[in-house]
């Protein structure tokens, strides 16, 4: 996880999950829509996923 896209995260997370495939940036976004906290916690959770 690199500071930029933890950076990214905290400014408009479903931008850093965008690689990641399109179910994580539905769910950032709903999270987003949510309210903000919930879609920084959810792109750094996804973020930090090692796969």
């Amino acid at each position: 996880m690199s500071l930029i896209r933890v950076i990214l995260s905290i400014i408009f997370p479903p931008l850093a999950v965008i690689d990641k495939g399109c179910g994580s940036v539905l769910i950032v976004f709903i999270l987003t829509l949510c309210g903000w906290i919930p879609g920084v916690i959810g792109a750094l959770i996804i973020l930090n996923k090692q796969e």
